[in-house]
């Protein structure tokens, strides 16, 4: 064969991380479900990114109250947002424990991810309580539609992961689960830890700014 000859990467199996080619580089691919996941992610996040946009456009605008500072719960959303971030430290233990086929433990800290984000919703529902108690709806003026769109298609996407992560540790017990599932619960990874992002986004911006 001429020394000038095209090289062509073997063969990659599904789920490999790629293979040499003759002249040592390496050639990689993502599994279809994977880049499906960050195809999303990021359009996820350009949606995310408008709905940030447009809370920072109206900031201070309303004519009426409640007004942020009259409702904001810093301490109360600080604590639920430890929660949430702390689930991201359990997902990362999750996935390390499918890897190395540790059934048990991935059960457990998978449940606990999933129990953690549920703690987190039931501060997000527990806020929208005392808002609208406090006379805050998302009719009432600017700052409450778009806290409450804002807000609550965030929490949406918590519910969706919630559910996602029950439901694949259901999955565990109907059906034998090993290391080779491990793609799946990293895809779902990916879109907990997207969310846990976003959310440090959304509590600078709407909570912390606030009081600066």
């Amino acid at each position: 064969m001429s020394a000038h000859a095209v090289d062509t990467a073997a063969p990659v199996a599904p789920g490999s991380r790629g293979a040499i080619t003759a002249h040592g580089w390496r050639s990689t691919r993502l599994p279809d479900v994977k880049l499906l996941m960050w195809v999303f992610l990021a359009s996820d996040c350009m949606f995310f990114g408008s709905l940030i946009g447009t809370y920072l456009a109206y900031h201070n605008r309303s004519l009426v109250g409640p007004f942020p500072i009259d409702v904001l719960n810093i301490p109360l959303t600080t604590v639920s947002s430890f929660v949430l971030l702390m689930s991201s430290f359990l997902m990362v233990l999750a996935l390390h424990a499918l890897k190395v086929d540790d059934i048990p433990k991935f059960r457990l800290w998978t449940a606990g991810v999933a129990f953690f984000g549920s703690i987190f919703l039931g501060f997000q529902v527990y806020e929208f309580v005392h808002f609208v108690n406090a006379g805050l709806s998302i009719h009432q003026n600017l700052f409450g539609t778009t806290f409450f769109i804002l807000t609550g298609t965030h929490g949406i996407h918590v519910t969706v992961g919630v559910l996602w992560l029950l439901a694949f540790l259901i999955q565990s017990y109907v059906r034998p689960t090993s290391s080779k599932d491990a793609v799946y619960l990293e895809i779902a990874g990916l879109y907990w830890h997207f969310v846990d992002i976003v959310w440090i986004v959304i509590f600078t911006v709407v909570y912390l700014v606030e009081f600066v």
